[in-house]
């Protein structure tokens, strides 16, 4: 999910309509200041790093159904993060992703956000992001013996399934204007209803398709690979400054001691940037 590019925004006013609305969830008055380092940070909880994330975009973010607990490659690196800065970290319940920025950006629920969610300039016009974590394309899913090419999906009577939010929805919307294209909730529930013959394709970022087809959707392939150049980035608040300086030089030290590379290998079976 990531879980959007991960992932072009929404418009400038439906997101701050999703801001003003979550703006009663919390006040920066609960929040408390650390001292890391050279600088300062707010967090919500005193000692702990709290996190959103959309919790049904795996590798990235989902639940373990044997658990209840997040896993995934996002929740691997906020677990690492977190302790290069000596924090616990808290996971609240998953939200849909074209909430993520409007909660942060809100304040007072979470400190950041984090489910493959690409760096666009919309975004930041809205919050702070951390440096680039990782590399990412999309790409075109279809149901495995489908004779579908990128040119016949652009067409009236086809259906393109997209996680709403998300750059692959902005790409399809873009590039597949004769569709049409059926926003979603999730990246498993497109999954499922191509194979089920509801949608004619998938758009959805190309890691996060790989990973999906090898492991869980052996009746879908990857009919196009879309070289977009994305970058996933985590999502603070613009009034918590120092947090974003601390998670780009506790991002910087996991890359310099192996701890991400082997993040890397665990959930994708080798280094992809």
């Amino acid at each position: 999910m990531g879980h959007p590019s991960r992932r072009q925004f929404l418009s400038s006013i439906a997101f701050g309509a999703g801001a003003l609305a979550l703006s009663g969830c919390g006040s920066s008055a609960n929040t408390a200041e650390e001292e890391k380092g050279d600088g300062a940070y707010k967090l919500v909880t005193p000692g702990v790093l709290t996190c959103v994330a959309e919790l049904h975009f795996p590798p990235f973010d989902s639940m373990d159904e044997k658990t209840g607990e997040p896993i995934g490659f996002d929740i691997d690196v906020s677990n690492a993060l977190a302790k290069q800065l000596g924090l616990e970290v808290k996971w609240l319940p998953s939200q849909n992703f074209d909430t993520l920025v409007p909660t942060i950006k809100a304040g007072g629920t979470a400190d950041i956000a984090l489910s493959a969610i690409t760096i666009t300039d919309a975004r930041l016009a809205e919050v702070d992001m951390t440096d680039p974590y990782l590399d990412s394309n999309q790409s075109i899913v279809v149901e495995k013996n489908s004779a579908e090419t990128t040119e016949s999906l652009n067409d009236a009577s086809k259906k393109i399934a997209v996680q709403s939010g998300t750059t692959g929805e902005s790409w399809a919307q873009e590039n597949l204007p004769d569709a049409q294209i059926v926003p979603l909730d999730d990246v498993v529930s497109a999954m499922n209803g191509t194979v089920a013959g509801r949608y004619d394709a998938i758009v959805v970022d190309l890691p996060v398709s790989k990973y999906q087809i090898t492991n869980s959707f052996s009746d879908l392939k990857v009919l196009e690979e879309i070289p977009t150049g994305e970058q996933y980035g985590m999502v603070v608040s613009k009034s918590n400054p120092g947090l974003t300086a601390a998670l780009n030089e506790a991002l910087q030290a996991i890359k310099d001691d192996g701890t991400f590379a082997q993040i890397q290998t665990t959930w994708f079976g080798e280094e992809i940037q």
